[in-house]
């Protein structure tokens, strides 16, 4: 009886040790989460090529991991860096520019009064509205070295996952607690979110980008490229989207007494673009995986805030992990047995 009691104390012990280390680890390299999620992403979108080549064609391995790792840098950096270089000045243009921004949102206001009667705006709470808005450039100008360690990060996981991906696999398959029909709906589950979320986000960005720049263009916007382009990369963006863009422009107009065109602005952006946002973000996503919208819009919310960028792909995948672990709980340990209900 004291032996069972002891063995059962010391796995006490070691269990609290393992959590409490497991934590310590975690938090330590939270900041790297970002580049393994990547990874893993980038190691799902080419396990099935790579296999093909190393298993059926017995290329080599590591030279195979390497080659597909290069190609994988060229498709995400090429791009990431011409993007960088085009938006680059245009926020320290902003940021050198504050005071005609003020005053833009005061002859806003000023012109939204004549009609309404409401002030909208006073020099204060334009300044201060400015100041909130261009507080959070400095951060996301700051965390450029978090970025790029975990943009090499992410190639750094591929290639590891590639070379020891059938080992990676076959440990969790050992060691998940759940029945095997379990397991691999769980694992079917992530393969089809991530290709579905990889490939309809950036589907997403480039119809948005294409509509809108066809609609700055037609309304003779100087610059319209940048704009649209900018357009693209906040349509990643649930809810606000593409609003971050448009509403401002219209303000802008609208101050400068251009009522055409911020008016043209306002309106192929709620017609057109927010309604291509739709089609694209919850129809042809939910298309692909069949996936209910709330699922793909409260997803991408809670993890843009968890795991950054990856968290538009990761973040639906989360909640359908937390819906499918409670069914499976339900059907192994409880006498209910629920039905399959595609998340």
């Amino acid at each position: 009886m004291q032996k069972d009691f002891n063995n059962y104390l010391r796995q006490i012990i070691l269990l609290v040790f393992i959590f409490l280390l497991g934590i310590l680890l975690f938090t330590t390299l939270y900041v790297f989460l970002p580049g393994l999620l990547g990874g893993i992403t980038l190691y799902i979108l080419t396990r099935k090529w790579y296999k093909l080549l190393t298993i059926k064609k017995k290329w080599c391995d590591w030279a195979t991991a390497l080659l597909f790792v290069f190609v994988c840098l060229l498709i995400i950096a090429v791009p990431t860096y011409f993007s960088i270089r085009l938006i680059s000045p245009k926020i320290t243009l902003v940021i050198n520019n504050q005071k005609e921004i003020v005053h833009s949102l005061e002859l806003f206001s000023k012109r939204i009064e004549k009609f309404s009667g409401t002030e909208l705006f006073t020099t204060d709470n334009a300044e201060q509205t400015v100041k909130n808005i261009l507080g959070y450039l400095p951060s996301l100008l700051n965390s450029t070295a978090s970025f790029v360690t975990n943009f090499f990060m992410v190639f750094f996981f591929l290639y590891y996952l590639l070379c020891s991906g059938k080992m990676i696999e076959k440990y969790l398959s050992m060691n998940v607690p759940l029945e095997s029909s379990n397991l691999k709906q769980l694992a079917d589950e992530t393969d089809v979110m991530i290709r579905a979320n990889a490939i309809g986000i950036p589907i997403v960005s480039i119809v948005h980008g294409i509509v809108a720049a066809i609609g700055y263009a037609i309304l003779g916007i100087k610059d319209w490229g940048i704009l649209a382009f900018l357009t693209g990369v906040f349509s990643f963006f649930p809810i606000v989207g593409i609003m971050v863009v448009w509403v401002p422009m219209s303000i802008y107009f609208y101050s400068i007494n251009d009522n055409y065109t911020a008016s043209g602005v306002a309106i192929f952006s709620i017609l057109f673009t927010g309604n291509v946002d739709y089609i694209t973000r919850l129809g042809l996503l939910k298309k692909l995986i069949n996936v209910h919208p709330i699922i793909t819009v409260f997803g991408v919310i809670a993890g843009l805030k968890l795991f950054g960028f990856m968290g538009l792909i990761f973040g639906p995948l989360l909640i359908s992990y937390f819906v499918l672990l409670i069914r499976f709980y339900l059907n192994e340990f409880t006498t209910t047995k629920l039905p399959v209900i595609k998340v």
